[in-house]
């Protein structure tokens, strides 16, 4: 498989764009209370926050559309609903959030300034970008990112072979796999997979120097680029975690923990090498979830482009206004939707990987009304409604561990397409 200067740069572009606020802080604290099952827990972050990813670029390299076409087999107005919630969502979390851990990791500990002027600033930067679309692939993944990705690297190599003892305490988790999947929740990434693929195919679109099967093949070859990134900076990250348990308090918040290694790995200046990797990083992602958002509009008013800048305005002063909330709360707050919006999307991207013969609609219909309908315990408990549902989850496979939906999906499947082969044969 070839790799050529516009397929880094897009792949470089999708790992920045992936890598965000959540795929920064997470890793870590996730290693630091994995202890010696933290191989365990890569697993389970992998599955969630690349696996699952790559697969929805992957589909997205099939489809070759907008968003939209990940759902159009379900229903139009299913399609609709289902992709406003996923931007809606996306703009009011994922993006905010880049804006607050920003100010509270790079501004706030040197500069004291108000959180207001930090995400105004930020945001109008934001929109500066978003409004010269064309420039977007070129700027992320040609110059943005390889910093991003040096930075990241220094701090993990140095970690791994530096001469601090190595002690690596026992697991917090009960099952290391489970934890490391739903912690891959929070990275956003499945979601991010349907939102940022469209970024990268309707970029690639606009240089128009690409044929219909070449972009599809360069949008597969980006993803690879892109997840293997993503696997060497989630293992690293959780095992450096795992290997300072010692070194840390055990109740040190992501930030503080996310700080304290970068002291310890680059020393002094290590600070601000970070403050430079988290304001990149995150930014590049909010960027693609603003650009994203507004593409979408944009074709559902008749490419209007002005559509598109009225979205992207919206969204940069919806990021000022919540980016305004710490990041922990916009983390909690995220929990909800994450458990209603996830195994949605997981499923959508999973549906749209297979071929054809096992896609039709009614496939498509009835599995993904079956991962609503199991989603809804967890939903309910999420925001607090536990009467009954704890002992419904008891019941159902997988339910403690959040993915009562899992099993019941992929049996509806199966049971679907086997009796079409049948009907098909008879």
């Amino acid at each position: 498989m070839r790799f050529n200067k516009e397929t880094l740069v897009a792949g470089f572009a999708l790992f920045s764009m992936f890598f965000g606020a959540g795929n920064l802080m997470l890793p870590p604290l996730l290693g630091f209370k994995a202890g010696d099952a933290w191989f365990s827990v890569v697993l389970g972050f992998v599955i969630s926050a690349v696996l699952i990813p790559l697969l929805g670029i992957f589909a997205h390299a099939r489809l070759l559309g907008t968003m939209l076409d990940f759902a159009n087999k379900v229903s139009p107005q299913f399609f609709l609903v289902y992709c406003i919630l996923v931007y809606i969502i996306s703009i009011a979390l994922p993006s905010p959030r880049t804006a607050s851990v920003t100010h509270e990791m790079v501004i706030e500990p040197f500069f004291g300034i108000n959180s207001w002027i930090t995400s105004t600033v930020y945001f109008v930067s934001v929109l500066f970008f978003v409004l010269n679309r064309s420039k977007i692939l070129t700027v992320v993944g040609k110059y943005l990112t390889p910093i991003i990705f040096i930075v990241i690297l220094s701090i993990i190599s140095i970690g791994i072979f530096s001469t601090h003892a190595i002690t690596i305490d026992a697991s917090q988790f009960q099952n290391p796999v489970i934890s490391g999947v739903l912690e891959g929740y929070q990275t956003f990434d499945a979601i991010g997979a349907v939102v940022i693929g469209g970024v990268i195919i309707v970029s690639l679109q606009i240089k128009g120097r690409l044929s219909f099967e070449q972009n599809r093949m360069a949008i597969v070859r980006s993803g690879i680029i892109a997840g293997i990134g993503l696997f060497v900076i989630y293992s690293g990250m959780i095992y450096i975690g795992a290997s300072y348990i010692s070194s840390f308090d055990t109740n040190i918040t992501r930030t503080d923990l996310l700080s304290g290694l970068s002291l310890k790995t680059l020393g002094t200046v290590g600070q601000y090498f970070l403050g430079m990797l988290v304001a990149l990083a995150c930014f590049t992602t909010a960027v693609g979830i603003v650009t994203g958002t507004a593409d979408f509009v944009k074709g559902l008013c008749y490419d209007s482009q002005r559509a598109y800048s009225i979205t992207a305005i919206v969204g940069c002063v919806l990021g000022v206004l919540m980016g305004q909330f710490d990041v922990h709360y916009i983390i909690n707050v995220a929990v909800p939707a994450l458990m209603f919006i996830y195994p949605i999307t997981i499923i959508l991207i999973f549906l749209n990987v297979l071929p054809d013969r096992y896609t039709r609609p009614t496939v498509f219909r009835v599995v993904v009304l079956v991962t609503i309908l199991f989603s809804v315990p967890d939903f309910l408990m999420s925001i607090g409604i536990k009467k009954g549902m704890s002992s419904l989850l008891d019941i159902l496979p997988l339910g403690n561990h959040h993915l009562a939906w899992l099993i019941p999906a992929i049996v509806v499947c199966i049971i679907i397409n086997i009796f079409f082969k049948n009907t098909i044969k008879k």
